[in-house]
């Protein structure tokens, strides 16, 4: 069972930014957004929770940065992608 793929507004913004500025980091994040979208339920939540108020979030890192994003039910909600130093503020 795959996901249906949904990306927020704000990491839209930042794939166009990266996409220009930084060929390779976008192809990363493009891969990785492919894998845990193609992925099982077993697999998906396989990717670590996040605690606090963040608690419905899921991260993966690729290389300094962090992908958040969500599952609700058959769909995954990418949510932001930013440097690690700023991702949990």
């Amino acid at each position: 069972m795959s996901f249906r793929a949904v990306v927020s507004d704000e990491l839209e913004k930042t794939l166009s930014v990266l996409k220009r500025k930084d060929k390779s980091t976008f192809i990363s994040v493009s891969k990785k957004m492919c894998q845990i979208a193609c992925s099982d339920m077993a697999a998906a939540n396989h990717f670590k929770n996040l605690k606090g108020n963040m608690s419905n979030l899921k991260r993966v890192h690729i290389g300094p940065f962090v992908l958040v994003f969500r599952i609700a039910g058959d769909t995954i909600v990418f949510e932001s992608f930013s440097h690690h130093d700023r991702s949990y503020v």
